[in-house]
């Protein structure tokens, strides 16, 4: 039986922002980021829709093996790469893209022999201090990896740009001039640009592009919608109504009593709260929608439920469906009013809630 609370995956929102990456960046090979299940959305499922790019990004090794046993043929980069001597083989075997991000993984590399050469994405610390070689162990790290006989040749270049977001800052314009003078007289396909990247600083697009948020809808940017860029929402978490009280002048509603009512209000308690992913700092005001209506939150988030107000609205019952983000209320919205991301909203929802597909995998 379908869950009172549910998120809805509409697959041909995501197929459309896809077609917005690749309007936005022409000349760029595209590289979608569906690690930690494609941001909450269903990585199979997610990497089955977007057959029209050119590869996929992951976090870690058993996600992109997750792949590969669900018949995915298509390039496959793993970002932090391979840890143990063990898992150069993993690499090798299941022909996976590896990126080397660091002196040791050079060293594992020297000490085993795989099956088949490795395909290897060279990352370079631009200024993110996170993962990369540092700019003046590019050439070396780079000449060892051309002279290795189980590295493929040639090899790919990236970094990961940190205030992307941020049009305002110099530290783009500074990674990315960092990262030209290291790779200087190098060969090799570039990749730069996240989604805020490929849309704000376009001639950093490079060989390859690896959008992540914008895929699923979100804007990367906190001072800008995403329809301001043409991206539809992915996914939409839907409630419902489970209760309806009227509450006096002057009453309390919720843990602490922090919400008081300044008139006589009616109480709408929708079922779904932080035990569903939706985020418990999320502060009065917080819109929901009710038949299209905007209704705010009133007072803490529980475990398994939420109050609105829900005074201004007409013929309300008990059963009524609830938008608590997605189609008709921008994600982000809700991430800034709870003091986070919308990343995280995405990647919270919890296992009890019930996931519906909108839209064909392969597009039939």
């Amino acid at each position: 039986m379908l869950s009172d609370t549910n998120v809805v995956i509409d697959l041909d929102a995501l197929k459309h922002n896809a077609a917005v990456v690749g309007r936005c960046a022409p000349n760029s090979r595209i590289m979608a980021v569906i690690k930690a299940d494609a941001y909450g959305h269903g990585m199979v499922m997610v990497a089955k829709a977007l057959s029209n790019v050119d590869g996929y990004a992951v976090a870690q090794l058993n996600e992109a093996l997750t792949l590969r046993k669900a018949g995915i043929k298509k390039t496959i980069l793993v970002l932090t790469g391979f840890g143990c001597s063990d898992d150069i083989s993993v690499f090798s075997k299941n022909n996976l893209d590896a990126v080397v991000h660091s002196d040791y993984q050079l060293d594992l590399l020297a000490c085993v022999s795989p099956q088949q050469p490795l395909s290897v994405w060279l990352k370079i610390n631009t200024g993110m201090n996170r993962l990369g070689v540092e700019p003046l162990c590019v050439t070396r790290i780079n000449n060892a990896l051309a002279l290795s006989a189980d590295v493929r040749q040639p090899i790919k270049l990236m970094t990961h740009l940190a205030c992307a977001d941020d049009m305002t800052s110099t530290a783009t314009q500074e990674q990315i001039a960092v990262f030209d003078e290291s790779i200087d007289g190098m060969t090799g396909e570039q990749s730069i640009c996240n989604s805020a990247g490929l849309l704000g600083w376009k001639y950093a697009q490079r060989d390859w592009v690896r959008p992540g948020l914008m895929l699923y809808g979100a804007s990367p940017f906190f001072d800008r919608k995403a329809s301001d860029d043409d991206l539809k929402p992915v996914m939409t978490f839907n409630s419902r109504v489970i209760a309806l009280r009227s509450v006096k002048k002057s009453e309390k509603v919720g843990y602490g009593g922090c919400w008081v009512a300044e008139k006589t209000s009616l109480i709408a308690t929708v079922g779904a709260g932080y035990g569903d992913g939706y985020p418990r700092h999320a502060v009065t005001g917080t819109p929901v929608l009710i038949g299209g209506q905007r209704v705010p939150l009133v007072g803490r988030v529980s475990m398994d439920s939420i109050n609105v107000d829900a005074s201004q609205c007409k013929n309300i019952k008990v059963g009524d469906t609830v938008t608590l983000w997605g189609e008709g209320l921008p994600i982000d919205e809700v991430a800034q009013m709870s003091e986070t991301i919308s990343y995280e909203l995405m990647c919270g929802i919890t296992g009890r809630v019930s996931r519906v597909v909108k839209g064909a995998i392969n597009g039939e």
